[in-house]
């Protein structure tokens, strides 16, 4: 389907679709924020940033409500923004201070936010998906009515917690959506190499899982999809797979030096297949916003993360009569 009948079938208004492409740039702003402070030395430990799949959290989130859950990975600012969460709590988490969500235990692999329905980002390849049915399994037995957004990477279909949670998810006929962001490569390697499939998507029809491949790059087409999940599991009819196909423009974590990939490769995606151009080149061509709006939504996100990183560095360190606190052993 093209672009235009995609964007007329949605239907959506001029607020929301004003927001949503906020939110990409916010992600974006966000993670270029965090490079920054890395760089400063403000950061310590490392960092997974998600620059360039800003369409596959803002899509994916779009058509949840505060009541749905999701469960995110160690790249998962996108997600945590994207759901709703505060931004400069996230950077104060970050900055290892009292005032972050994990009051500055948790770091950046580990923020979470339960008044949003984001029940955490996890540091564990795959740990998300069996935490994910789990809270889809809740819901169902105790009539809740909320969808669980299970985000993971294509390194995590290799898992068993992958298979199991798939398989679990499927004969229980629960409200959950795995959604997969395939952005290609692994840790170290293309997943060409360490998969030998043609595509993720047909795994979950191996469980008998409704399971498509879409273009992750674009917010249209990934908010599609997920509308027509949470409507098929909220009409109890179980689970959907989704593959979006995306890009990380960084590396996988702030040590990778990315000898894996060409530089060439890395050039196209940002030059052609940028998210964020794109979403904004479909506003414009249908008169939701124009250039000089387009301006303004940057320097107002630039501006949203020079506050968040003032309220970040204003906050307090923890001290150490809570460091055996919020803890479980």
């Amino acid at each position: 389907m093209s672009n235009e009948l995609l964007f007329q079938e949605l239907g959506l208004d001029n607020q929301d679709l004003k927001k949503m492409l906020y939110d990409m740039i916010l992600i974006r702003k966000f993670e270029e924020t965090l490079k920054q402070l890395y760089q400063q030395g403000k950061i310590h430990g490392t960092m997974h940033l998600c620059i360039g799949q800003e369409a596959t959290a803002v899509g994916a989130c779009f058509p949840l409500n505060n009541e749905d859950k999701i469960t995110s990975t160690h790249r998962g600012h996108g997600h945590s923004i994207a759901k709703g969460t505060d931004v400069n709590k996230m950077v104060a988490e970050l900055l290892g201070k009292v005032t972050g969500h994990c009051k500055g235990k948790g770091g950046s692999m580990h923020i979470a936010d339960m008044k949003v329905g984001n029940l955490g980002a996890n540091g564990i390849v795959a740990a998300g998906l069996p935490l994910g049915v789990g809270a889809a399994l809740t819901s169902k037995m105790k009539e809740l009515g909320y969808v669980v957004l299970c985000f993971f990477g294509d390194g995590a279909t290799n898992e068993g917690a992958f298979h199991e949670s798939l398989n679990l998810a499927s004969i229980w006929k629960l409200p959950i959506i795995f959604f997969c962001e395939n952005n290609l490569y692994g840790m170290s390697g293309s997943i060409k190499e360490m998969t030998n499939i043609e595509s993720i998507a047909v795994r979950g029809s191996s469980y008998g899982i409704p399971s498509e491949t879409i273009n992750g790059n674009n917010i249209l087409e990934v908010i599609k999809a997920t509308q027509d999940a949470v409507e098929r599991a909220k009409q109890g009819k179980g689970p959907t797979l989704i593959e979006a196909e995306t890009y990380r423009w960084e590396g996988h974590s702030r040590s990778d030096a990315r000898k894996y990939r060409t530089r060439e490769e890395e050039k196209e995606w940002k030059k052609a297949k940028d998210p964020i151009e794109a979403f904004k080149e479909i506003l414009v061509s249908n008169n939701v916003i124009n250039e000089n709006e387009f301006i303004e939504l940057n320097e107002k996100a630039q501006n949203q993360m020079k506050e968040a990183v003032e309220y970040a560095e204003n906050s307090d360190d923890p001290s150490l009569d809570t460091l055996m606190t919020d803890i479980y052993a």
